[in-house]
């Protein structure tokens, strides 16, 4: 009887012993195995980690073009997950106004800022802010005159008019007197347009007359009355460059009321009204840019100078000669909008 006692006791012992031992009961862990619809999710940034914003500020807003590049600067933002803002003046003559938004925007202190400048002078104090915040600058479209800057994505303006001045001088024969009706004379776009254009007249045609140049701000009042007063004064005249869509369709206005119906008009851009005279033959032809190209290219640019990579001096994002004969072309219409 002691014997069988003993050894209970013994055996109580050692279970107490055992179990005085052993950790501590833990419920049991979750399964780390996410749901299928959870891990489709793209992974968000973790919990306090600094977003990256980037304010993108065009010269103007209300434009279809400036609508394409805010669709590129817009899917740019969705593939590198960074936050941006799009704005521009209703015009691209309000350049205080672009200039009150650029200050805005400093004010925020973004991680990078995309500028297409309306005039790169009078931006220079505000770029010159940023540089000393350590935010990147990156132009895009007319870019920004400006060794601050990091990088610009636009086409090449300069050699994209020379196209257009190759083909006036195939349309005009080679010969007699060609005007321009620029959008303005202190973007770096309107500059090299315009240059580009002349120069490559003056240099390589020496039987084509440039007549003064006149501009329209791209307005399409505006750009009537500057064609008309170019037509007045040179009732022998050729052919005109418009160097924008608003420049082109203000001198298919002028060409429309002053019954001038044998002019060459070449364009830049596009838009349903410049799309429909080069439909009806109105227009010659026009050069396109890639406006959601370059929305994007400016946004990705702004993104990798924010995380010290380099970016090439300048992105080039094309351009294209169009008419009635390839506008429906598949490469053209890509980039093509109305």
């Amino acid at each position: 009887m002691k014997k069988a006692l003993v050894l209970g006791l013994t055996l109580s012992l050692i279970m107490g012993l055992g179990v005085g031992c052993a950790p501590k009961a833990t419920s049991a862990p979750a399964s780390t195995e996410k749901p299928a619809a959870e891990q489709a999710k793209p992974v968000e940034q973790p919990a306090g980690e600094e977003k990256i914003y980037i304010p993108v500020i065009s010269k103007g807003f209300q434009h279809q073009f400036w609508q394409a590049v805010k669709l590129g600067a817009e899917r740019a933002a969705a593939d590198y997950g960074v936050e941006i803002t799009f704005e521009g003046p209703e015009t691209e003559a309000q350049v205080d106004k672009q200039l009150d938004m650029l200050q805005a925007a400093l004010a925020k202190s973004p991680q990078a800022i995309a500028l297409a400048a309306l005039d790169s002078k009078a931006a220079t104090s505000y770029l010159e802010k940023a540089d000393a915040a350590g935010i990147p600058v990156i132009g895009f479209d007319s870019g920004v005159d400006s060794p601050i800057v990091k990088t610009t994505a636009a086409t090449d303006n300069y050699a994209a008019a020379a196209l257009a001045a190759d083909k006036m001088a195939e349309l005009i024969g080679g010969k007699g007197k060609v005007g321009v009706v620029a959008h303005d004379q202190v973007s770096q776009t309107g500059v090299d347009r315009r240059d580009g254009f002349v120069k490559t007249i003056q240099e390589k045609y020496p039987d084509i007359e440039i007549v003064p140049v006149q501009y329209g701000d791209g307005d399409h009042a505006k750009s009537t009355e500057a064609a008309k007063s170019i037509v007045t004064a040179n009732p022998d005249i050729k052919g005109i460059f418009g160097t924008n869509e608003g420049s082109a369709v203000g001198v298919l206005n002028a060409v429309k009321e002053l019954n001038k119906n044998d002019l060459i008009i070449i364009g830049f851009d596009s838009g349903k009204l410049l799309l429909d005279g080069i439909r009806s033959g109105a227009i010659a032809g026009a050069i396109t840019q890639d406006p959601v190209g370059i929305g994007y290219k400016a946004v990705e640019a702004a993104y990798k100078a924010y995380k010290g990579e380099t970016n090439p001096e300048f992105i080039d994002t094309g351009f294209k000669w169009y008419d009635k004969s390839n506008m429906d072309d598949q490469a053209i219409k890509e980039v093509l909008y109305e």
